[in-house]
């Protein structure tokens, strides 16, 4: 019965409740860190802090590298949503766990760059550009950690249930959350990293 309720097409838009959903719940998070980027460049004006500005601090490197690993995992999840469409399971179930590890990557360096800035004195508390900076960037990070945990389980299961429609969906949902976190950053890393 719960397999019913979920594959049944929406009345009035022909599309599968599990994706409308999907995208409701994508749109109030573009809402949500829209709002979250516009009052951190609101408040930008008020970083500067001695040694602990933006520009003191950021390596755009090491940043601009890890942002390319986050980006090169859309690639990869668009690879796992293909195979899986033409019924390669295995092949799937390659790529969706070589996205949770560029994910992974991605995470690891966000931990190492708050690690260097909190050893430079800035941390949450420290000033408003610490905490617009660790909330706006942390935020997005635990995004990344929920979406390699649910591609984790999904490529765990990817063996079980190759027939289902319901599964299909959810590789369905899962590559646009992905992509949506991607996009994301790429704004965040334009806003918070780039824009003097």
């Amino acid at each position: 019965m719960s397999n019913f309720s979920t594959t049944q097409d929406h009345e009035s838009t022909g599309i599968s409740n599990q994706k409308l959903a999907m995208w409701l719940f994508l749109s109030s998070e573009v809402v949500f860190f829209a709002a979250l980027i516009s009052i951190y460049l609101f408040y930008k004006r008020l970083f500067a802090l001695g040694d602990l500005t933006p520009e003191g601090l950021f390596d755009i490197p090491f940043t601009s590298v890890t942002s390319f690993v986050l980006l090169m995992s859309s690639l990869t999840m668009v690879l796992s949503h293909n195979y899986y469409e033409i019924k390669d399971y295995e092949k799937s179930k390659i790529w969706i766990f070589a996205t949770a590890f560029l994910g992974t990557v991605f995470v690891s360096g966000q931990i190492y760059e708050y690690t260097e800035f909190i050893q430079s004195g800035l941390t949450i508390s420290s000033s408003i550009f610490g905490t617009a900076f660790f909330f706006v960037t942390g935020i997005h990070g635990l995004h990344v950690v929920i979406g390699v945990v649910l591609l984790i389980a999904t490529g765990s299961q990817m063996g079980i249930s190759n027939s289902n429609r319901i599964y299909s969906l959810s590789i369905e949902s899962l590559a646009l959350y992905w992509h949506c976190i991607d996009i994301v950053w790429i704004v965040i890393f334009t806003a918070v990293y780039l824009i003097p």
